[in-house]
């Protein structure tokens, strides 16, 4: 089936919700007109990494997430990106969201790698299980960031039946060698379709350059962004995983009994 998604590539203002939620209104109501069924947003899209406020922040989370469901529901669109929420124990974390056209949770997904070269690990609290949803174009993965570069993650996805995986970020400079390789190895090796989009602007103290994509399960890029603010819209043929691996049946040839060292 055709499936049509909109990448928010923006630049997110630090601490501000609202100017957020604002960007998020215009952008998704674009995505809306253009045809997308989806429309996925960088990491931290809400607030940014704002670790002096990250308290203050949390508490307002369900305000939050009540004005971006309304956003999917009023467009009747699928919606995700990472935010910061608060979990079971009341604590921070990095969460990515799926809402669907009804404005309902259809996954949530509390980041379990956390990045501590940019303190991530000091003001987080880290995710205790992936996430998967079941959509009309078949099994979903959530990921988020940092989590791009632990293959066993998405080899762990693949092997359970998931055809895309949505991968909100705030990657920096200069590591654009990285985030596009990585994206591109996990989406050929797990035969998927690997949705990252990666925010631009700086936060301050990091620069970020974009270059969202969609990457398809043979490793070409449906569409890729530069380093500006930019909504990317592209429509993909979900049934492409099916025919790539039954064209080279990875699964088929594992040898999981071997793997080990002797």
């Amino acid at each position: 089936m055709q499936l049509t998604i909109s990448l928010a590539q923006i630049d997110v203002a630090l601490g501000d919700p609202e100017a957020n939620l604002k960007k998020a209104a215009d952008w998704t109501a674009e995505a809306a007109r253009r045809g997308s069924e989806l429309i996925v947003f960088p990491e931290m899209w809400t607030t940014g990494y704002d670790f002096d406020h990250i308290e203050a922040l949390a508490a307002r989370h369900a305000g939050v997430l009540a004005e971006i469901a309304a956003l999917a529901k009023k467009h009747k669109l699928w919606l995700n990106g990472s935010m910061l929420t608060l979990n079971e124990e009341g604590r921070p974390t990095n969460t990515s969201i799926l809402f669907d056209p009804s404005g309902e949770q259809a996954g949530l997904y509390r980041k379990i790698h956390l990045f501590g070269v940019m303190d991530e690990d000091q003001y987080l609290a880290p995710g205790r299980h992936m996430t998967t949803v079941e959509t009309a174009w078949g099994q979903s993965g959530l990921a988020i960031c940092y989590d791009l570069r632990f293959a066993e993650m998405f080899r762990t996805y693949a092997l359970n039946g998931v055809n895309m995986v949505y991968l909100p970020a705030e990657w920096p400079q200069p590591r654009l060698a990285h985030w596009r390789t990585l994206l591109r190895a996990r989406a050929i090796e797990n035969q998927m379709f690997m949705i990252g989009v990666n925010r631009v602007g700086t936060d301050g103290t990091y620069e970020f350059f974009g270059h969202s994509a969609i990457i398809d399960p043979w490793g070409n890029a449906v569409v890729e962004g530069g380093d500006s603010e930019l909504l990317l819209t592209a429509t993909i043929e979900t049934d492409m995983v099916t025919d790539v691996r039954k064209k080279i049946p990875v699964f088929d040839d594992r040898r999981p009994e071997l793997y080990r060292l002797t």
